[in-house]
């Protein structure tokens, strides 16, 4: 008998070759990646052939699976099985020219043919997309039940069923009120972000306020007065004292920070940042009371995405700039920026973007 063999070629997208890549060490390394395409299919044995599986209900794509011609449809169909769920009586099979039934179809198998035909009978080049149509009237992957997780029914948990476990936030906050009936979480938030406050300034060289210590093992830790523990009065003036010290510290801070921080620094500037030596163009210029610390802030708009923020602070709540993208901003002090001549860096180049002095 004689055998036509035809030979299935793989395409891409026409979007795929018109899409420019501005950025000239991006398209070095898209060059480097397809460097081996033509030969990739050339260490295989002779008679191995990888081809695509997709499937009518599925966006999945099971790229490269390896066959032999010698296997069967059958052996194709159990593949297909194990992968999408759609037995292989429900399976009609296309053999594709392209990446989609929008090329072509080379060979059109009903669920009905002979399962004991070896594949090297169609005729499949490597890259050959086999794409099953699931004939099935009631399927499980219909309607996108297989991946569509909007589908699947969430848990809700009521407010008695909350309350009554263990471990939460809630009942950390129940057992906090009752060991102390003066505990709230705000004045708790609020102690904790003038404690990390302090812990800064520390580091930073600035002196201990009042209502402070290190404790032994190096760490800075609110001192409790007396009456504030037993809540027999005199409480206000001691947070007033210890928020005193905290305010006193802070327009320390904010001085250092100040205005002459940030001279020669304008938008549009292009810039290198420390630590990392990351590079960008300055975005924004001033001070940005919702970060605390006081003082003046440099917002950058980085060339690559090492950033900390979209130009946004407090989650995005308020924005300073549009840095084009998640991570692609950031907020930084004048010290750590050198204004100049920065052209876009190579992306392999190495970051370290680790410092307390950038958000």
């Amino acid at each position: 008998d004689t055998v036509l063999v035809l030979v299935g070629v793989r395409t891409y997208p026409s979007t795929y070759h018109a899409m420019s890549i501005a950025n000239e060490d991006l398209r070095a390394l898209q060059a480097y990646v397809k460097a081996a395409d033509a030969t990739q299919y050339d260490g295989l044995a002779t008679d191995t052939i990888l081809l695509d599986l997709t499937h009518s209900n599925l966006r999945q794509r099971h790229a490269e699976i390896r066959f032999d011609l010698h296997d069967t449809l059958g052996t194709l169909r159990q593949r297909i099985h194990q992968k999408s769920g759609t037995p292989p009586q429900f399976q009609r099979l296309l053999f594709l020219r392209g990446n989609t039934v929008d090329g072509g179809v080379l060979y059109d198998v009903p669920p009905e043919a002979d399962d004991g035909r070896m594949l090297g009978y169609y005729g499949p080049a490597n890259g050959t997309t086999v794409h099953c149509v699931d004939v099935d009237p009631h399927s499980g992957s219909r309607g996108g039940r297989y991946e569509d997780t909007s589908l699947v029914e969430k848990y809700r948990m009521t407010d008695e069923e909350y309350d009554r476990r263990r471990g939460t936030l809630r009942d950390w906050g129940r057992r906090q009120k009752e060991a102390d009936p003066t505990f709230n979480l705000a004045k708790h938030a609020r102690e904790h972000r003038e404690l990390m406050d302090v812990t800064r300034q520390v580091k930073l060289g600035y002196p201990l306020p009042e209502g402070y210590e290190m404790d032994s093992g190096g760490k800075v830790k609110r001192v409790e007065k007396e009456n504030e523990v037993n809540g027999s009065g005199g409480s206000a003036a001691s947070a007033s004292a210890a928020a005193a010290g905290v305010s006193s510290a802070a327009g320390a801070m904010a001085e250092e920070n100040g205005p002459q921080t940030v001279e020669g620094v304008a938008v549009g500037n292009r810039c290198e940042i420390q630590p990392g030596g990351r590079r960008g163009t300055v975005s924004f210029v001033g001070e940005v009371p919702e970060i605390g610390g006081g003082g003046h802030w440099v917002g950058i708009t980085f060339d690559e995405p090492v950033g900390k923020t979209d130009g946004t602070v407090q989650g995005g709540k308020k924005r300073y700039f549009d840095a084009g993208g998640p991570n692609m901003g950031g907020f930084t002090r004048g010290k750590n920026v050198k204004v100049g001549d920065y052209p876009e860096r190579d992306i392999m180049d190495e970051l370290d973007s680790d410092s307390e002095d950038e958000l």
